[in-house]
């Protein structure tokens, strides 16, 4: 079940919402607790065992960082182990078919494949679990005595399959009491509506275009194509994913709970850098608090930092998916990052703005290369055609038609990617702000009446 589907928002969501706020206050976590658990099943009833699993084995974990007394050595193991188990649940149904094919082809064996379907969100979970061990064991946090407050954490339906992460210490006295009113909900309504517009009306749109451009041979596709094929993808996937974030944030709002922000006009960022601080800001948060500064950040000068920014990022890469591209992807960004660092951001500041956004942008957009196509060799044709490296022409009439049939998308697209002016805000309670976000819902409902291509990128991950 997915956000942008029919059945979500016409019988899941108002029935969640019913039993939810006909309940008394004492019994709530339990309601969302279980109709969670429900959401998570829907598709894949079998690994809902798995996060129970996960979820009693780290509220376990976290009672036994809380026994007074207890040795800093064995909070240290009881941390160790945790995370080493909650890795390996991890590793086993993400990363187990990748390490047998790599193995298999290095040393010539044929071990079978696993083909373990990917638990929905299992990438999500785990961090959020190892979070609320480590944020337990450093005192940033008190450990969760009751089990139902605890799974409701961790299972949350709104980020539960695609995030944002959540740390522990961010929605813990949320958790216990929350503060609801009639604004606070017509908010959340508004942001899921964004969201749901985002994802529907943009992202479903201009991803047939993408999959129109990527299909074709890349020995054969003009320059220009290829251009409009990955700007494609760039805004496909940030609408796709900056759409569920703003879902369910919206969906945090309606019960009470307020995450925190996961993406912040990325497109508009002046460097690389700029990007990833405005890019899936969870993740970033995430690696930087649990990885990057307990090796020391930029603490031990410029080498150790160098290769705790190479460490990170291919770790980054690897989450995202099990295939070398992604390492690549890591890899990719990790060199220009450490450029920046290096004397690289020094050297942008006296840099035109423009001068500046042209080459984030351009970047980027080889980055969202090495991303789209997991073969070498589509990586490696793709980019020889955006640079004309095998004599392709400049343009034909295909790629005249792809822009003349996708022009006013691309301008919303632009438009909808850049910072809302103040003046351009409607005021909440207004008649024009409710028709405006009523007509998105009604647009995108439409949409999704006769939709084929609803896919959601994110949850592969």
């Amino acid at each position: 079940m997915v956000f942008s589907s029919l059945l979500f928002l016409f019988v899941f969501l108002p029935a969640v919402l019913t039993l939810y706020y006909c309940s008394p206050r004492s019994i709530r976590n339990l309601i969302l607790f279980l109709m969670s658990l429900i959401f998570y099943a829907w598709g894949e009833p079998v690994y809902i065992v798995i996060i129970l699993v996960s979820t009693l084995m780290d509220y376990s974990f976290g009672l036994l960082l809380d026994k007074p007394n207890m040795s800093s050595l064995k909070r240290k193991g009881i941390v160790i182990c945790s995370v080493i188990v909650n890795i390996m649940l991890l590793s086993y149904f993400k990363y187990a078919d990748f390490l047998i094919q790599n193995v298999n082809a290095l040393i010539g064996t044929n071990i079978p494949l696993a083909k373990l379907p990917l638990p929905i969100g299992i990438s999500f979970y785990t961090f959020q679990s190892i979070s609320y061990i480590i944020d337990v064991y450093r005192g940033t946090a008190k450990a969760q005595r009751n089990w139902i407050d605890f799974g409701t954490y961790v299972a949350l339906f709104p980020q539960l399959v695609a995030g944002p992460i959540v740390k522990y210490s961010t929605i813990a006295e949320q958790l216990q009491q929350r503060s609801k009113n009639m604004k606070m909900f017509a908010e959340g309504v508004r942001r899921f509506t964004i969201g749901l517009a985002k994802k529907v009306l943009l992202a479903n749109n201009i991803g047939l275009l993408w999959d129109a451009i990527s299909n074709s041979s890349p020995a054969s596709m003009p320059v220009l194509t290829a251009w409009l094929g990955i700007i494609a993808f760039a805004f496909q996937i940030y609408f796709d994913f900056s759409g569920y974030s703003d879902m369910a944030i919206g969906l945090g709002l309606m019960f009470g709970f307020r995450f925190n922000e996961n993406f912040n006009k990325p497109y508009i960022a002046q460097s690389i850098t700029d990007f990833w601080r405005r890019w899936h800001i969870s993740l970033s948060s995430w690696f930087r608090e649990y990885v990057y500064i307990p090796l020391g950040g930029n603490r031990r000068g410029l080498t150790i930092q160098m290769r705790n920014i190479l460490i990170v990022w291919i770790l980054t890469g690897f989450w995202h998916g099990a295939s070398w591209n992604f390492i690549l992807w890591g890899l990719y960004f990790a060199v220009i990052l450490i450029f920046e660092k290096w004397w690289g951001l020094t050297f942008l500041f006296h840099l035109p703005r423009w001068t500046r956004h042209l080459y984030t942008i351009v970047l980027i957009l080889i980055g969202w290369v090495l991303f789209a196509f997991d073969q070498p060799s589509l990586i490696v044709g793709y980019l020889a055609a955006m640079w004309g490296i095998n004599g392709q022409s400049l343009w034909n009439n295909e790629t005249v038609y792809f822009f003349y049939t996708n022009a006013v998308l691309f301008l919303v697209l632009i438009i909808s990617s850049l910072p809302i002016k103040p003046w351009l805000r409607t005021n909440e309670l207004s008649i024009v702000h409710l028709v405006w976000y009523g007509f998105l819902y009604f647009f995108s409902v439409a949409y999704l009446v006769d939709a084929t291509f609803n896919p959601f990128l994110y949850f592969r991950f």
